[in-house]
């Protein structure tokens, strides 16, 4: 999956594809999460900061996997 990179203390980049959203973290681990509606991507790039956001709305609310 192709992610931009994006401007946060937390994330290093993000991609979205269908409902799976990737998160690539700055610590180098990359997670993706299922069934992440198009709408919570959206959010996720145009909030202030992308690790309030993420954490409020995405992490322990979506089944996820580590890829690395």
């Amino acid at each position: 999956m192709n992610r931009q990179q994006v401007e946060s203390s937390c994330l290093r980049s993000v991609g979205h594809q269908g409902t799976t959203l990737e998160l690539e973290f700055h610590s180098g681990s990359v997670y993706r999460y299922l069934d992440v509606p198009p709408e919570v991507h959206r959010e996720l790039l145009a909030a202030p900061s992308l690790g309030r956001y993420f954490h409020r709305a995405v992490r322990d609310r979506y089944p996820y996997e580590r890829l690395t």
